[in-house]
């Protein structure tokens, strides 16, 4: 199961970085997990400031 990002996100950018897999871009006014490419991994969420990143 992928993780979503919820509106929480402050689009910082740190778990563009983070993701193994290059799942996460930047949308319009969060970040955004490409849900076929995520691998439930949780990387993302260990290192966001405001735990946005979660399983969906």
């Amino acid at each position: 199961m992928a993780y979503l990002i919820s509106e929480d996100c402050i689009n910082c950018g740190a778990c563009v970085d983070s993701c193994p897999v290059d799942a996460i871009s930047e949308g319009a006014s969060i970040h955004e997990i490409k849900a076929d490419v995520c691998i439930d991994c949780g990387a993302c969420n260990d290192v966001c400031p405001v735990d946005a990143p979660n399983p969906a």
